[in-house]
């Protein structure tokens, strides 16, 4: 049985949507989830689901929550039994394969970095949005998780977005595209030109340069920016579907839900690890579990690992 920690207390619906989705999770799937937070808690909303399997549910006691407002750095220092924390470190001794949260993405980011390290050859790590377009979707890395990079970083991501699309979404050869204001190799700042040159000759299916524009087209399967960039970049996105939701058919508003996808995966990491939208619902969570736990039975880890040991020179 493949078990996945959940942060239960981690989202603007937390605990309830997490715990609801969570245990969808357990109904639908063959693993197991170790809900972490306040046990008292946890206990009250299980109680609203006497059908679930008792038996694949464990409650992991966590007294404390980062909040959205708080610096991650400062929150995780002044609260140790913090529920990412305590949900990074039930991974990192073996207690689960899969870590889950939609809380506090900086804090999500620095307790699982804390409790996994980093693979070798890998020097940031990085969130890979999933992109919808009409065939397959498109991922868009890094979205949040380092937001100054080097050039060298970028091909990295190159790296593991391209494995990210082969085992998600089975794209044999996958696309990259470098996110920059124009098509040429001269375009962009001193780090997309630089970037540019090292993707050329990189071990990844690289086609060039991309623009804003060309992200939903289908050109580029993986799309790599640092994650300044690239967060602007989605948030802009996410507000102009919320915009125009009532104008759209439901198959595509389905394509463009955040929940169908559950989260991003940070990578980078030596654990797996899935960041759900801070508004995440019980389906989200649902999917987002889904997600961590097909990671962890593909060893998706170990593939990053070797593709990245093939490409990408150690820093």
């Amino acid at each position: 049985m493949i078990w996945i920690a959940v942060d239960a207390m981690g989202g603007d619906y937390a605990p309830r949507l997490v715990v609801d989705g969570a245990l969808a999770s357990v109904r639908d799937f063959e693993l197991g989830v170790a809900l972490v937070g306040p046990a008292d808690v946890l206990g009250a909303e299980l109680r609203r689901h006497a059908d679930v399997d008792a038996r694949r549910v464990r409650i992991v006691d966590a007294s404390d929550v980062v909040t959205m407002d708080e610096s991650p750095a400062a929150a995780l220092r002044r609260k140790p039994r913090a529920s990412i924390k305590v949900a990074a470190e039930t991974v990192a001794r073996g207690d689960a394969a899969a870590l889950f949260s939609a809380g506090h993405t900086g804090a999500t980011v620095m307790a699982a970095y804390s409790a996994f390290g980093l693979l070798p050859g890998v020097d940031r790590p990085a969130l890979a949005a999933t992109i919808p377009r009409p065939q397959c979707p498109a991922i868009l890395l890094d979205v949040g998780a380092s937001v100054e990079c080097r050039p060298a970083h970028l091909v990295q991501f190159a790296v593991m977005g391209s494995v990210y699309a082969r085992v998600a979404f089975g794209i044999a050869a996958p696309r990259v595209g470098l996110l920059s204001i124009g098509e040429e190799a001269s375009k962009g700042n001193e780090l997309t030109r630089e970037a540019h040159q090292l993707l050329k000759t990189a071990a990844v299916s690289f086609i060039g340069n991309v623009e804003a524009r060309d992200v939903y087209s289908g050109k580029a399967d993986v799309i790599v920016c640092d994650g300044f960039t690239g967060n602007i970049a989605l948030k802009v996105s996410e507000g102009l579907v919320e915009v125009l939701a009532d104008f759209l058919t439901e198959e595509f508003r389905r394509r463009v839900d955040y929940s169908e996808y559950g989260g991003a995966p940070l990578l980078g990491l030596a654990g797996v690890a899935i960041v759900g939208h801070g508004r995440s619902s019980a389906k989200a969570v649902r999917n987002g579990i889904a997600l961590a736990h097909r990671f962890a039975s593909e060893d998706f880890v170990a593939r990053v690992e070797q593709d990245i040991a093939a490409a990408v020179p150690h820093s």
